[in-house]
């Protein structure tokens, strides 16, 4: 059975720190929950010749699915915290879930503020083999990164556009609170939680790209946010569907009872919504058979031999 990850601030923080004293990126490897051909672990480089090694964790399939999931994580970024999501997909689903440049496992050290930078960085990700489609996840801070990515998608094999628990420059008492008290702190804490804060921190001045790219997108967008999110409040996420709206259509879902880290809840309620993202395969037509025609020279009994 799974081990259970840290959950809430504190318990967070603490997995963090002791992480960071012990030189691990993962701070509950999940090599020791899930064997290798359930949950793996792999690295990729990066887009734009950045010359960067990103790290993710996906879903071995012998032959490829339908359909990619692709989910781009928020603040910290810590891929490990989607192993069960992963390990519950079912085999006609793939999915990878990325360590994003300057967390866990991935390059740079370095602190990476450039939210279109990312989005090049991970635009590998969103390589289909023939007769794939990918829908594209962003979550938290990644919803913001996920939208450029998506525009910068120039075939069909984008699927759909999940703004996952989205996180638009607003914060709610819980990550202002955080925030405050992280930038008192920002040279004693551990780089994975003080890269968050300057991320975070800095992210609304960015935030007219996105939603320049989020009106001109032709893939169909999807938005889920919990109605208890004291993180990034849903207010914004309804009033960002509002102002798109008029230029394009979305689908905004809420979540009757969720906070901002619906990974952390049931598996098979993530997976749902996940699932109701994806457009209904299409029943493959078959050609109609033809009657077979009683040729006259058929009912000709052939020579016997005397």
């Amino acid at each position: 059975m799974a081990r259970k990850r840290p959950k809430g601030v504190l318990e967070i923080g603490l997995a963090a720190v002791t992480a960071a004293a012990t030189g691990r990126t993962e701070h509950a490897p999940t090599a020791a929950d899930y064997p290798d051909d359930v949950v793996r672990r792999v690295t990729f480089k990066a887009g734009g010749e950045l010359g960067w090694r990103i790290s993710a964790l996906t879903t071995p399939r012998a032959r490829p699915a339908p359909w990619k999931i692709v989910v781009v994580t928020g603040a910290p970024s810590w891929a490990e915290y989607w192993a069960p999501a992963l390990a519950a997909l079912p085999q006609d689903r793939e999915m990878i879930v990325v360590d994003r440049p300057g967390y866990a496992g991935s390059e740079p050290i370095e602190y990476v503020g450039d939210i279109r930078l990312q989005a090049q960085a991970l635009s590998p990700l969103l390589e289909a083999r023939p007769g794939q489609r990918v829908l594209l996840v962003g979550q938290s801070y990644g919803a913001a990164i996920a939208t450029l990515m998506a525009a910068g998608v120039k075939s069909n094999r984008l699927g759909g556009l999940v703004l996952l628990s989205g996180y638009f420059g607003h914060s709610g008492p819980t990550a202002d609170f955080l925030l405050k008290a992280g930038s008192r702190l920002l040279k004693l804490i551990p780089r994975d939680l003080r890269h968050a804060v300057l991320e975070v921190t800095h992210q609304a001045e960015q935030l007219d790209g996105v939603r320049a790219a989020l009106a001109r997108l032709r893939a169909p967008v999807h938005v889920i946010h919990g109605d208890r999110d004291d993180f990034a409040p849903i207010e914004i996420a309804q009033a960002l569907v509002a102002e798109t709206r008029s230029r394009r259509p979305m689908r905004f879902e809420r979540a009757p009872g969720a906070d901002h880290f619906l990974n952390d809840g049931p598996v098979e309620v993530l997976l749902a919504a996940l699932e109701g993202c994806i457009p209904p395969s299409r029943p493959r037509l078959a050609w109609p058979s033809w009657p077979k025609i009683g040729w006259p020279w058929n009912r000709i009994a052939a020579p016997t031999a005397g």
